[in-house]
């Protein structure tokens, strides 16, 4: 059984740092990419930030292009989301998804429908 168990979400004021762990399990997702949606109260759910296989190329919305770093340890199977400058706009539940296509493309890696396994999110809160 495939899972993708999210942590390290929680409550920070804003100009804070969180950093999201998510580790993945039942199977391999060698060469397949990875990323992270969060989804806002009463909002779709927006593409954050995704990162290919080796880690050699990520992308970032650009409402967190600068503040927020994906990174990946495929020896354990988990990616990573530093998340720092957090802005009260960042409060959403944060969402990691694997996909199990190839690359093809960064646009691609920016929609949900390219991301096969997701795990159940986890909340992060940024007070003012």
């Amino acid at each position: 059984q495939v899972q993708l168990v999210e942590s390290g979400g929680g409550l920070v004021q804003a100009g804070g740092s969180l950093r999201l762990s998510c580790a993945a399990s039942g199977r391999s997702f060698t060469g397949y990419p990875m990323g992270w949606f969060r989804q806002a109260s009463g909002k779709e759910r927006e593409f954050v930030a995704a990162i290919t296989w080796r880690g050699l190329s990520s992308y970032y919305a650009d409402s967190v292009k600068g503040r927020f770093t994906i990174s990946r340890d495929n020896d354990k199977i988990t990616v990573y989301l530093q998340m720092n400058s957090l802005k009260p706009e960042d409060t959403a539940v944060y969402y990691c998804a694997a996909s199990t296509g190839a690359y093809s493309g960064p646009y691609s890696l920016t929609r949900a429908p390219t991301y096969a396994y997701w795990g159940q999110g986890t909340q992060v809160t940024v007070s003012s």
